[in-house]
């Protein structure tokens, strides 16, 4: 196989190797990536096994065929989730860094900038009629 899908694999097994699935209910690891068992994963593993997936259909992506198949390391991901950046996608620009900020919900709404207009007419109108 590939080096480009070697270690989503190895980041796969070894969550279905800690998973429920295998170590409670002694079923397979490939018992448990099939239809039934498949929904009672964690997220985690359910997210590589997707990511898997399409990291084997990118090997033979006929649009992917003169860059390759885009190297995704699960260190990388693993990391970019904790310091909550996104991994490199172009340009060297990360995709989703600094795009999310922690709310509490009593922040106040941005003002639209129709009413910001609104409000400078006004004012040049006031300043006119003095």
């Amino acid at each position: 196989m590939p080096s480009s899908c070697k270690e989503i694999r190895a980041a796969l097994a070894q969550c279905l190797q800690e998973s429920e699935c295998v170590m409670v209910q002694r079923h397979t690891a490939a018992e448990c990536l099939r239809s039934p068992l498949a929904e009672t994963l964690p997220t985690k593993c359910q997210q590589l096994k997707k990511g898997f997936g399409e990291c084997r259909r990118g090997m033979i992506d006929m649009r992917k065929r003169f860059r390759g198949n885009q190297p995704i390391t699960f260190k990388s991901l693993e990391s970019s989730e904790q310091s909550g950046e996104g991994y490199q996608l172009y340009a060297g620009k990360s995709a989703f860094a600094g795009a999310v900020r922690k709310t509490d919900g009593n922040e106040p709404e941005p003002q639209d900038w129709r009413e910001v207009e609104n409000e400078k007419y006004r004012k040049e109108q006031e300043a006119q009629k003095r």
